[in-house]
Parts: C-alpha cells; sequence; structure tokens
C-alpha cells in the first residue's frame, strides 16, 4: 500500500465526472487499498478517487465503524434533512455548515464486481454524500450554508 498525494481545491481535476469502473482487478484492489491509506493517513473518514488523480466512480469511507468501498455508487433513496459541520481533505483547514440528507440509500458494487445496498443515517449518510458528489465533479462547498470563520473554528477546538 501507498500514500497517495490528495489533489487540492483550484485543480480543475477535481471538476471532472468520473468513468465507471469497468474492471475489477488487482489495479483497482490496489487503488482502493492505497486510498484507505492515505484517507487514514490525513485524518479524514472519506476519500473519492478524483482526489488521488484517478477519474473512476470509487470511493472509501471509515466513520469509525470499518471500512466501506462503494464502487459504481448511485443513490436509490435519499429523505430528511440534516445541517452538518463538514470539510475535505482537498480543501485543508476549511469548514463549513452544510444541507443534507438525514438518510440515504446507495447501490453500489464492492472490489470483486459483486453489487450490494447500503444505508446510512447522519454522519454517514453525509460521508456518502459528499464522496459521491466528487464523483460528479462537485465539492462540498456547493452545499455550504455558512463557511466558518477562523474565530469559529478556533472556537470548536
Amino acid at each position: 500500500m501507498a500514500i497517495r498525494n490528495i489533489i487540492k481545491e483550484g485543480d480543475p481535476f477535481l471538476n471532472k465526472v468520473s468513468r465507471p469502473a469497468d474492471k475489477f482487478d488487482k489495479k483497482l484492489a490496489i487503488l482502493l487499498d492505497d486510498m484507505q491509506e492515505t484517507m487514514h493517513s490525513a485524518d479524514g473518514v472519506g476519500l473519492a478517487a478524483p482526489q488521488v488523480g484517478i477519474l473512476r466512480r470509487a470511493v472509501v469511507i471509515d466513520i469509525g465503524e470499518g471500512p466501506i468501498e462503494l464502487i459504481n455508487p448511485v443513490f436509490l433513496e435519499q429523505s430528511g434533512e440534516q445541517e452538518c459541520l463538514e470539510g475535505c481533505l482537498s480543501a485543508p483547514g476549511q469548514y463549513g455548515i452544510t444541507k443534507r440528507p438525514m438518510h440515504v440509500k446507495v447501490r453500489a458494487q464492492n472490489r470483486k464486481g459483486e453489487s450490494f445496498e447500503i444505508e446510512g443515517e447522519e454522519l454517514l449518510a453525509t460521508v456518502m454524500c459528499h464522496e459521491i458528489d466528487h464523483l460528479d465533479g462537485i465539492l462540498f462547498k456547493s452545499h455550504v450554508i455558512h463557511m466558518l470563520s477562523d474565530e469559529e473554528l478556533a472556537k470548536l477546538k
């Protein structure tokens, strides 16, 4: 496994739409392993393939309940609404209050190409929405109600 470079906001690569993953091979497995290691080393809870320079529909998530890999994810349901604090590994040190669904249901594939469904509430729903947005070239700031100032961030610490 290797830690990959995370592309930062301002790079036009982050605004591109990812292509579906169609090969479930060793190369994809290495990418997913590297993404997990990169995310953990950066103290993140999610990472999308475009953030490490790969335009494939793949994300990794770990909110402390074990790793989740979503390949070619598609939303099946979204319900409710929540306001939450969001940041992004591609926009270090920047945080904002966003509006996201309270509950989501997603169909995706695992690293073997097997289809499955997963549901998430609260933080997991937010992270799934955030990372899947990256696959469509959308950054979290598109959902921001209020960006936190340095003073507001200092109060959170």
